[in-house]
């Protein structure tokens, strides 16, 4: 390193009425993120390119103008992109894929070239045609970089064609990777600077060893098994355990754990995380469910089982909107430069660093393809993890062969174990049991956890699913009046509501759906609990009811839909096996006068045909993997494959997500925002908002609403959120029923409805409730 010294000190950030011998030098900051960077990029063998990441992300915070900024000028400067420029300049194509993340990491990763950005990377790295970048000077004198950069590149598919479809995908991820090993590395150096001049104590890490936490639900699952009254069922469950801790020795890769609904999974899925983590050093289980369920009961279970050590679980779902919150900071800053970092801190994101994250399809697969800091700064974190896919087969079918792509990329680059771990096994292999193609491009080399699951699943039939009749509602209640015990599940919020004030005036009559904040649902579930124990209960529930959700009823009506949500639904019937089959129905049905959501209709389509052709056993793996076969093949049909989002591109053309990835990946040219901005699980953007729902709520709420950075308050309000659709909350925020806890400090970043709409919106019954023909029109169809 060339030590002369610069003529005075180059400052990274600022402190706010402190003398500037105070303030973090360049150089300090460089160094730190750089170390930070490497040690997250040693998780995936590119600890050097996150190094050199981390040198020269803030290169251009060495010019004149910046330090002017800092010195309390009102100016705009773009310090991201003479680092980008350094890295493509040096280290040819690899600086190429680091100049993404250099110029993105605080702004967002932008397209390689191409209309989709309104400055695209080629156009920044090019001085002749963007010329708004500083001069920087000095940088040479303080920080060395290497000459060359060592780096193995990510193994390809062991299929030649699918090796060359995914390309594109498999650079994306890299950069994604090292994008979350940046911008967590230059947060945490800034944070823990901020936190020391501020004498303030750092509200992060301090976690146990993996092997603590194995050793806790070790003596929990004895325990339970100890109490288990003997029974069929309970049998079954203590083999699926016994098998998930024998495969859980086997090496890191793609496994599937197939296990009808009732037989002990999700304990059984815990169990093979942590020791195959334990056994293969690897860090973190990470369970991911579907965006319809209910991640509270998933996280209340571990938190259970993992007793003193609860705490080491942590529920990421909701985002709050730090994105939002930084652009209206931008604006009011004079652009990203203008925001000193201590104020972006305020607007922190989750970074997923606990040992047991619960999070959603949702939240994993789109943080997966974005280009935001926010939602990527997690991602290092997914690397030399066990990530566990509750009900894998419930990923929309549009984006299906860009999740299936990802997994795989994760599995081989990333030693990232993946866990399909569901009722409908298999959904997503390239290969079925028997030998036959399974799904186009799917998963090679996928380990079954349980032995001889044919076996299992005809040892574990407890329920007789008759065939749909054709009801109204009038006729529906009427059924429903008759039983004692009943749940009927139907697919849309508005037809729930419905039925539920229907019966309302029925002894033990209950609502459940994705309104109700994390923390009412537990509640009403214990209600629900203790009505099926000791008295009436009919519980009228969207799809929200049909995974994570322990309960049992001996009848379970359910409107007609796919097989895999079928087959959930009868998971709520005869859980433990304490009636004769022919005694526990599941009768399905279609409803006059109500039309399902279009989306959905291939899916009902399609378990129709497969009904009349496995009526003797409509619940099997043989009529699951023809149902999965079927439905794969129609969608996959037509000018565009429906199994990739080919819709949402800013150019208006048609082409999917792994097309657009791969179009020109041998320049290195991504097209990482329009990418982000096309990948959706569901189309209905939502919105979280914090429900003042209890005393507690209230309590953290009017801590937030004091407190200068958020700290841990994020992930304690999480239980009290509620995602609304987009023109719901903006006529709620029109009107002042949602507004911001603290503007002044967090913009628009955690929302919250009023006190007074809390009366008028939310209620006992059903939750946060728009019925009022002001929001009919916004009325989503999500669960």
């Amino acid at each position: 390193m060339d030590d002369r010294p610069n003529p005075s000190p180059v400052y990274a950030h600022s402190i706010k009425n402190a003398p500037a011998e105070h303030w973090q030098t360049m150089r300090d900051h460089a160094l730190a993120v750089a170390e930070l960077a490497a040690e997250r990029g040693m998780k995936f063998g590119a600890s050097e390119l996150a190094r050199v990441a981390g040198l020269l992300h803030d290169v251009g915070k060495y010019s004149d103008s910046f330090q002017r900024k800092l010195m309390g000028e009102t100016l705009r400067v773009d310090h991201s992109t003479a680092g980008a420029r350094i890295a493509a300049e040096r280290y040819a194509q690899l600086g190429r894929l680091l100049a993404y993340v250099i110029a993105g990491h605080h702004a967002g990763l932008a397209n390689g070239t191409g209309d989709g950005s309104p400055t695209p990377l080629d156009l920044r790295l090019d001085p002749r045609r963007y010329l708004d970048v500083p001069a920087a000077s000095g940088w040479e004198h303080e920080i060395a970089l290497p000459g060359e950069l060592a780096w193995a590149p990510p193994a390809p598919s062991t299929d030649q064609v699918i090796a060359r479809q995914r390309r594109g995908l498999s650079l994306s991820v890299l950069v994604r990777m090292l994008f979350s090993a940046l911008v967590d590395a230059d947060r945490l150096d800034t944070e823990a600077f901020y936190a020391k001049a501020e004498q303030r104590r750092i509200e992060r890490g301090s976690w146990q060893l993996l092997a603590l936490l194995k050793e806790q639900l070790d003596r929990f699952m004895a325990a339970k098994a100890a109490e288990a009254v003997p029974s069929r069922v309970n049998l079954e469950r203590a083999r699926i355990l016994n098998a998930a801790r024998t495969k859980a020795a086997d090496e890191p890769g793609l496994f599937s754990l197939t296990v009808p609904t009732g037989g002990g999974k999700t304990l059984a899925s815990l169990t093979f995380g942590l020791d195959h983590a334990v056994k293969h050093s690897l860090d973190r289980v990470i369970y991911v469910i579907p965006f319809t369920s209910i991640i509270e009961q998933t996280a209340a279970v571990f938190r259970e089982a993992l007793g003193p050590l609860a705490d080491h679980v942590i529920e990421h779902h909701s985002a709050f909107r730090e994105d939002e919150a930084l652009r209206q900071l931008e604006r009011a800053a004079g652009g990203e430069s203008g925001l000193q970092a201590g104020e972006r801190l305020r607007l922190a994101a989750e970074n997923w660093d606990a040992p047991v994250i619960v999070t959603t399809a949702v939240q994993f697969f789109e943080s997966l393809f974005s280009n935001r800091p926010s939602q990527c700064r997690k991602l290092h974190n997914i690397a030399r993890s066990v990530v566990i896919l509750d009900e894998a087969q419930t990923l929309p079918l549009k984006v299906l062969r860009p999740c299936v792509a990802v997994l795989d990329e994760l599995a081989r680059n990333y030693r990232t174990t993946i866990v399909l771990c569901t009722a409908t096994q298999p959904a997503l292999a390239a290969h079925r049991r028997d030998g036959r193609d399974g799904f186009e491009g799917g998963l090679i080399g996928v380990r079954e956890i349980v032995d001889d699951p044919h076996g299992l699943y005809e040892r574990l039939r407890r329920v007789t699913v008759k065939p749909a009749e054709t009801l109204d509602d009038a006729r529906l209640i009427e059924r429903l009046r008759q039983h004692d015990r009943a749940l009927c599940i139907v697919g849309t919020r508005a037809h729930a509501r419905d039925l539920f004030l229907a019966l309302k005036d029925q002894p033990g009559t209950h609502h459940l759906s994705a309104l109700m904040c994390p923390t009412h649902r537990s509640k009403k579930l214990n209600e629900i609990k203790a009505a099926l124990e000791y008295g009436c209960c009919r519980l009228i529930a969207t799809t929200v009811v049909e995974a994570g959700v322990d309960i049992d009823f001996p009848v379970v009506y359910r409107v007609m839909a796919g097989l895999d949500s079928i087959a959930q639904a009868a998971g709520r019937c005869n859980r433990e096996g304490k009636l004769k089959r022919e005694e526990a129905i599941v009768q399905l049905f279609e409803i006059e006068g109500r039309r399902s959501v279009p989306e959905l209709r291939i899916n009902e389509d399609t378990a129709r045909s497969i009904l009349r052709r496995h009526d003797h056993d409509p619940l099997g793996l043989d009529a699951i993997e023809d149902y999965f076969g079927q439905l794969y093949w129609k969608k996959s049909q037509g000018r565009d494959d429906g199994l990739d989002a080919s819709t949402g591109w800013p150019d208006r053309k048609c082409g999917s997500i792994l097309e657009r990835l791969n179009l020109r990946a041998a320049e290195c040219l991504l097209p990482l925002a329009d990418v982000a901005g096309a990948f959706r699980l569901i189309e209905t953007a939502m919105e979280p908002v914090i429900i003042p729902y209890d005393e507690e709520a209230r309590r953290l709420v009017e801590e937030l609403a004091k407190a200068e950075r958020p700290g841990k308050l994020p992930r304690k309000l999480q239980p009290y959120i509620v995602n609304v659709p987009r023109g719901v909350f903006k006529k709620l925020r029109e009107i002042g029923r949602v507004k911001p806890v603290q503007e002044h400090a967090f913009e628009d970043q955690f929302m919250a409805l009023t006190e007074e709409a809390r009366d008028e919106l939310y209620n006992e019954d059903v939750g946060f409730d728009w019925s009022d023909p002001t929001f009919q029109k916004v009325e989503s169809v999500v669960a």
